[in-house]
């Protein structure tokens, strides 16, 4: 099941729900205040990027050879 994030319009809470792709799902509450009255929000994905050695197990360089720490740099 998709993982599905939400703003509340009554208490403008933000959160999480795991929505099935069954058309007879009940509608969404706020977990906050109880309204039906929520908003799906575009999420987005967090990913790791880099290339792993022939061993797997530790990152190889960055192609460029100025990637910051932590892959902060976007590459």
């Amino acid at each position: 099941m998709p993982l599905f994030e939400f703003t509340c319009h009554h208490c403008q809470a933000q959160f999480e729900e795991l929505i099935s792709s069954r058309a007879s799902e009940p509608p969404v509450h706020c977990p906050q205040c109880g309204s039906a009255e929520v908003q799906k929000q575009m999420s987005t994905f967090a990913s790791r990027v880099g290339h792993l050695t022939a061993a797997g197990d530790e990152p190889a360089t960055c192609p460029t050879g100025t990637c910051c720490l932590n892959g902060s740099c976007g590459l």
